[in-house]
């Protein structure tokens, strides 16, 4: 007899209360009772790729002729709903559990089995005539299908949200590269002067960085399309049928635009997490990329008046709740954070990977969960780092060339023609005196004027090149 509002659903273990209005089943609810840790669920690329395989799946078998169309075409129904994500509210398991996903793989067959009776005007709960495991399950096991759903749901948001981010901001960097060649501007090296360097050539070492990043994704597609999916249990693809992992990835292929195929090794595919550790290692390889350049545009624009302020940020928000008139870098700030939480859901990847214990990997649910965060956290911060800061960057030149001139590392020009203890002694009176590296040298009749001026022009300093001059003028 259930509580008013229940219903009993049954499992190899025995019976479950479930709530009259949910599709999942016993073993679901069970995990709930199991597992209440973080309150995090699978995201809705993950549950969109779960309904992605079950259709697959469903198609493969009765191209195969080893699942009922009827049947089939009734879980394929749901399993478009699924994709949809219609039916996310009954997705709900958290992603701290068993590590093979095996309770969310059964979440995923529950909800579908139960949907589909109600489709066929049958009981929610009785598994007739759909079955969650006998027919939405069919072929598969938890331990090829949970791998399959995080390649899947990863290369596909890479596909689609990540590297076109990427390659807007690199656009933008880009093009900022190529209007800011012209103004010429202090280098800086251990956070001192250094000799002058143009602001494109910084803003082109930017894009280059993520130009980079681009390639790096680029070359993880290759394994990330490498599906477990057919290997079923332990990767010898017992209780399916030969062809079918072909098939699911065809159909696959056919789904998403994305390419997909068959693992070349199912071993490999479940034992190991290789390819998801990769990806994210190109993941946290932009995001390190992304905290260099944020923290250098935060400095370039520190000020107004106290700091560098070689660059002027687009103001998006007021700054503080008590100074007046203070705006702050807040969008750089923003892509920092994304960039160390990418990092470290990149530490908790690597562990993961090395829990391919045996024939499986147990920590897949907590490597899906951080590796489609880290795709989701770059995919949107690229957008709003080039849309709220980059194309709206502009450059302070009488900043920057005043800041040259001041600068003790000119008389690194001069170390060629004097020596380089003749140059350090000239430095040192610079700064001693308040004295610009100009003026010392003319004071001391190091070259001529004229000859001077060409020699300490900011411009030829920002390209190869030596001194044609010697000691002796």
């Amino acid at each position: 007899m259930s509580n008013e509002g229940f219903r009993i659903e049954t499992d190899s273990m025995g019976e479950m209360e479930v709530p009259v209005s949910a599709y999942y089943g016993a073993q679901t609810a069970r995990a709930i009772e199991n597992f209440p840790i973080s309150g995090i669920r699978f995201p809705r690329q993950f549950i969109r790729a779960m309904g992605m395989i079950k259709l697959s799946a469903a198609q493969a078998n009765m191209e195969l002729g080893l699942l009922k169309q009827k049947i089939g075409r009734a879980i394929s129904k749901v399993a478009k709903e699924v994709m949809e994500g219609k039916l996310d509210d009954h997705f709900v398991l958290d992603i701290f559990q068993t590590g093979s996903g095996t309770s969310t793989n059964m979440n995923t067959n529950e909800v579908m089995a139960n949907r589909a009776n109600e489709i066929l005007g049958r009981k929610i709960g009785d598994k007739k005539p759909v079955h969650p495991n006998d027919h939405v399950n069919m072929g598969q096991s938890s331990n090829d299908v949970i791998p399959s759903a995080i390649h899947v749901s990863a290369l596909e948001a890479i596909e689609k949200a990540l590297l076109p981010a990427l390659k807007k901001l690199h656009k933008a960097l880009d093009k900022k590269a190529k209007e800011f060649d012209k103004i010429v501007k202090i280098g800086r090296t251990h956070l001192q002067d250094a000799t002058p360097i143009r602001l494109g050539q910084e803003f082109s070492g930017y894009a280059s960085q993520v130009e980079h990043g681009i390639r790096r994704i680029e070359n993880i597609k290759n394994h990330l399309s490498e599906l477990a999916i057919g290997g079923t249990a332990v990767g010898t693809g017992i209780n399916t049928h030969p062809e079918f992992g072909k098939l699911v990835a065809k159909n696959l292929t056919k789904m998403t635009g994305v390419n997909f195929k068959e693992a070349e090794n199912h071993f490999e595919a479940q034992g190991a997490k290789d390819a998801v550790v990769e990806a994210s290692g190109a993941l946290k390889t932009v995001a390190v990329s992304l905290m260099k350049i944020a923290n250098d545009i935060r400095w370039l624009g520190s000020g107004p008046r106290c700091g560098i302020g070689e660059i002027i940020i687009p103001p998006v928000q007021p700054g503080s709740s008590i100074m007046p008139g203070k705006v702050n870098p807040v969008i750089a700030e923003s892509v920092t954070q994304v960039a160390a939480q990418v990092i470290g859901n990149d530490a908790a990847i690597t562990i993961g990977g090395q829990s391919g214990n045996f024939d499986l990997n147990v920590m897949m649910p907590v490597m899906a969960h951080n590796l489609l965060q880290s795709i989701m956290l770059l995919s949107n911060v690229s957008n709003v780092f080039m849309d709220k800061c980059i194309v709206g960057i502009k450059a302070d030149r009488k900043r920057c060339e005043d800041m040259i001139e001041q600068s003790l590392a000119m008389c690194t020009v001069l170390a060629p023609i004097i020596g380089y203890d003749a140059a350090a002694k000239l430095a040192k009176e610079a700064y001693e005196t308040g004295k610009t590296i100009r003026q010392v040298a003319l004071e001391k009749k190091v070259l001529p004027e004229d000859e001077l001026n060409k020699v300490l022009d900011p411009w030829s300093m920002t390209e190869p090149g030596v001194t044609s001059w010697s000691a002796g003028g």
